[in-house]
């Protein structure tokens, strides 16, 4: 289903890891590249992904995509992988908090995506890891998708052999949770 047509065109860049980039998937059986198909001509998407980014290495490779893609939108998904190494949560707070700097002074909305750890890895740990978004989306006034996951986060249906990366019959349900939140900051500059 292709969604009416805007009064102007945007530009969207999706900045994540592996659950962007469709991890295990054809790429166009990942959320990105249903977002795109949703959106249609009216909009462009870039999807600038990497599997296995931190939010250091987002940070370090951002101002070079920001130049060259000039997004009107971020979709900024990352940390997962942060959380999964047990990196410290102010470092992943200050990438977050540099990345959504770098974008708005480029010029672009940010739209925050946040995500949750399996519970091996502590409540205090997972606690704090889901308020870093939280705090960071308080903090800059952005808008935010509480969980990537939503709706299936305990379902292992939905997961690969991993456990980590959703299967293909779970992107039509992510890339709703994203546009949601996402068509709003499309509709006018």
């Amino acid at each position: 289903m292709c969604l009416a047509a805007p009064t102007w065109a945007a530009k969207v860049l999706v900045w994540g890891d592996s659950l962007s980039a469709a991890y295990g998937l054809r790429a166009q059986e990942g959320w990105v590249a249903l977002l795109a198909t949703q959106l249609g001509a009216a909009h462009s998407v870039v999807n600038a992904s990497q599997s296995g980014e931190t939010t250091a290495g987002g940070l370090s490779r951002l101002p070079a995509a920001l130049q060259q893609h000039r997004p009107d939108v971020v979709v900024l998904e990352l940390g997962a992988n942060d959380g999964l190494r047990g990196l410290p949560l102010d470092e992943m707070r200050s990438h977050l908090s540099q990345m959504i700097r770098l974008s708005q002074t480029a010029g672009a909305r940010v739209l925050l995506v946040g995500m949750a750890l399996p519970p091996n890895y502590g409540m205090a740990y997972t606690t704090a890891f889901s308020r870093v978004y939280a705090d960071t989306v308080r903090q800059h006034r952005i808008s935010f998708v509480p969980l990537l996951m939503a709706g299936f986060e305990a379902d292992r249906r939905y997961f690969q052999a991993d456990g980590l990366h959703p299967t293909a019959a779970a992107q039509g349900m992510m890339r709703d949770t994203v546009s949601k939140p996402l068509l709003p900051l499309l509709k006018t500059r």
